[in-house]
């Protein structure tokens, strides 16, 4: 310890010393302004020169607490001599200089010479330390095996237009030679574009089982590691292999984890990952045999060197199944169980669904019917297990009879407005029940303010009837307003097409007039609906046809 505090207290005197002798130098140096020939000719004519000190090269001139300098060759030393005192004694201060520049030198020089003696000299410590030698991750030694895929497209359905696209890569991973004779290059890789749940793993799969060639599959995130060069070696043996295997097909899902555009706040291992994805997929030939199919949901984030010809020169979107597509794929999922549906009604109750959402509703059915004690799955169990595979189990709601009359009105306003203007649902209940998906690509302004209409008619009727506004009404509320922005400001459906939130506001005011005056024609019609679902926790379409046609 004394040693140490030694050590401590030399290196902070030296640093002191160190310090005065940078002072010293700051001070003794020449802080004299130069001045002309005629600015030295009025100070010596106005006598305002005290004293003068020749110098080697300047001549430097005393004038009160300023010293000025001026070149020697351009002063008649002589008139001087006569006019200003002379300053003669010896001029030693090169000699200073010289012991202040040594002492200096010395200090620096030992300084090092210490800290580089301190670093060869070993640390005490009272306790050994192991250091285990760094080891590869065990998931880096196992050897790259590619898969053998049973799927072909007769397993996937609602993929008509993604088929004919593919078509031309399975000809080629089969019969490599004739459009190599023919002079054809054939896309390097192919990628899949869509949203979650469509199914972009199968299809790949499934041009793999249908060539008949090894299937390497990976996860983007499986390249991205903590550990320095082992995401580029990982793509580097991955490729090896498939070129070692070909004809081969390299599948890269979620490939936006590792082909994230480059630049700003990106990790340094994964850009080095990404480089040696491109330098793989530059040094195919055209003759290799293997293709890369990428996956992704999110195309606008990849970086543009895996879009551009060569490489990912070939992209398909697949979107979410239409009506005759989930007819398909609702029909495959149930070939091996019981059942008792009907397909077209059941595609028609499940629009806005993915085809992974679509197998998990047949197994959540299949499950329900068979806790129930069934021996066949009928439209019923879809119907009380659609919600959980939407939306996720929820907690049953308990309501007061207050209560329950207030969301039996919300619910009915919503259901009948809903019916009214045309907006699909299968069934409306007191804690739940949306509003079917639209499955159009092209929709109308009428039909975006049926929409609104049926989200904010609970909110109207509410306020009719109670006078009040409840707090149930606030998702809906939520979902109406984000429909009349789109339509305003995105759509050019509001009075102008330069619009702003001013004309969002009108349309959900002209909205909430219309509901207004539609209740109030309507209000037999309401009560009874609200009074329906208040003993039957539920109304159906059919329901409220029934209920219209009584009453008018």
């Amino acid at each position: 310890m004394r040693s140490f505090r030694k050590k401590l207290l030399y290196l902070a005197g030296s640093a002191f010393l160190l310090l005065l002798l940078l002072a010293f130098f700051v001070q003794k140096y020449d802080k004299s302004g130069t001045i002309d020939y005629s600015t030295y000719r009025t100070l010596v004519q106005s006598h305002m020169i005290d004293q003068a000190r020749i110098g080697e090269k300047f001549i430097y001139l005393h004038s009160g607490p300023n010293v000025f300098k001026i070149p020697k060759d351009a002063v008649d030393l002589k008139e001087l001599y006569q006019s200003v005192p002379i300053k003669t004694e010896a001029n030693f201060d090169w000699l200073v200089d010289v012991g202040m520049l040594s002492i200096l030198a010395f200090l620096v020089g030992y300084m090092i010479y210490y800290l580089r003696r301190q670093q060869r000299e070993p640390i005490p410590i009272r306790h050994e330390i192991q250091i285990a030698p760094a080891q590869t991750p065990e998931e880096f030694k196992e050897n790259i095996q590619p898969q053998t895929s049973d799927v072909t497209f007769k397993d996937v359905a609602g993929i008509d237009e993604v088929k004919e696209e593919l078509e031309e890569i399975i000809d080629f991973l089969q019969e490599p030679q004739k459009y190599i004779d023919f002079g054809v290059r054939m896309p390097r890789g192919v990628l899949l574009v869509g949203p979650p749940g469509v199914g972009k793993t199968l299809i790949a799969k499934a041009v793999a089982g249908e060539a008949g060639v090894p299937f390497f599959y990976q996860s983007g995130s499986a390249f991205v590691q903590i550990y320095v060069g082992m995401g580029a070696k990982r793509v580097r043996e991955l490729f090896q292999k498939a070129k070692e295997m070909a004809p081969a097909i390299v599948f890269i899902d979620e490939i936006d984890a590792v082909g994230k555009a480059r630049g700003g706040m990106r990790n340094d291992e994964r850009e080095a990952t990404l480089n040696q994805l491109l330098t793989e997929m530059d040094g195919f030939k055209d003759s290799t045999g293997v293709v890369v199919i990428g996956a992704t949901n999110k195309i606008e984030v990849l970086d543009e060197a895996l879009l551009r010809p060569g490489r990912f020169d070939r992209r398909i979107f697949v979107s979410l199944p239409n009506k005759e597509d989930r007819k398909k794929i609702l029909s495959i999922y149930l070939r091996r169980i019981p059942h008792r549906v009907d397909l077209e009604q059941l595609a028609q109750m499940t629009v806005g669904f993915s085809g992974a959402a679509l197998a998990s509703l047949v197994n959540e059915a299949a499950l329900h019917a068979l806790r129930s004690g069934k021996k066949r799955v009928e439209r019923e169990d879809f119907e009380r297990v659609k919600d959980k595979v939407l939306l996720g189990k929820k907690k049953l709601l308990s309501y007061d009879e207050k209560e329950k009359r207030i969301q039996s009105l919300y619910q009915g306003a919503k259901a009948l407005a809903a019916y009214w203007y045309g907006v699909n649902f299968e069934k409306i209940t007191l804690v739940g029940g949306s509003l079917s998906k639209v499955d159009r690509e092209i929709l109308s302004k009428n039909d975006y303010l049926a929409k609104i209409k049926a989200l904010m008619a609970g909110y109207v009727a509410q306020k009719m009837v109670y006078d009040e506004v409840f707090s149930n009404s606030a998702e809906d509320l939520k979902r109406a307003k984000v429909l009349a922005e789109e339509m305003v400001l995105h759509l050019g459906m509001g009075d102008r097409l330069m619009a702003d939130m001013q004309d969002v506001a009108q349309i959900l005011e002209s909205v909430q007039g219309e509901l207004k005056e539609f209740f109030k024609n309507h209000q037999r019609v309401l009560e009874a609906i609200t009074q329906h679902i208040l003993s039957q926790e539920s109304i159906t379409k059919a329901d409220i046809k029934r209920i219209v046609d009584e009453i008018f």
